[in-house]
């Protein structure tokens, strides 16, 4: 189900308030705005966060660290998962099959936690040394795929 194909419930749309047309209409000359004062101008009113002048929440809590725009987000897979798992050669789309990483699209990095005592063909945009180290040292390959900025 998807927010578009929800049906409207039935008082959830109201009709729009009619202002400016006249004293008889009920809301003419100041069109519910009230008489002068910041709210009553066009564009008045505060910004988000202002609390009259007190010093804002967002202000007054103290922001710490660093946030790296650039960072790239992987996808991480350990040794031992391929020990588990049937097969001879493994990529991004079939450990997303198997469902050991999501089919999200981050690029793919093997760690070396745990044992592999089989060779098999990994296929991914990262490796940990000490992991290639143990997946080449079981009879295996590691295939480093391009596409995605390798990080360390």
């Amino acid at each position: 189900m998807k927010l578009h194909s929800l049906p409207a419930i039935k008082g959830s749309t109201h009709r729009h308030k009619v202002l400016g047309r006249g004293r008889g209409s009920g809301h003419g000359k100041t069109s519910g705005r009230g008489h002068k004062g910041m709210k009553a101008r066009s564009g008045g009113g505060h910004r988000p966060g202002f609390e009259g002048g007190q010093m804002p929440l967002y202000r007054r809590l103290p922001h710490r660290g660093f946030r790296n725009v650039n960072r790239v987000e992987f996808a991480v897979v350990n040794v031992r998962d391929f020990q588990e798992l049937e097969g001879k050669s493994f990529g991004p789309a079939e450990l997303a099959a198997a469902g050991v990483i999501r089919a999200d699209g981050r690029p793919l990095k093997v760690l070396a936690a745990g044992e592999l005592t089989r060779a098999v063909t990994v296929s991914a945009h990262g490796f940990s040394a000490s992991a290639k180290a143990k997946i080449e040292a079981a009879g295996g390959k590691a295939v480093v795929l391009g596409g995605q900025a390798e990080a360390k």
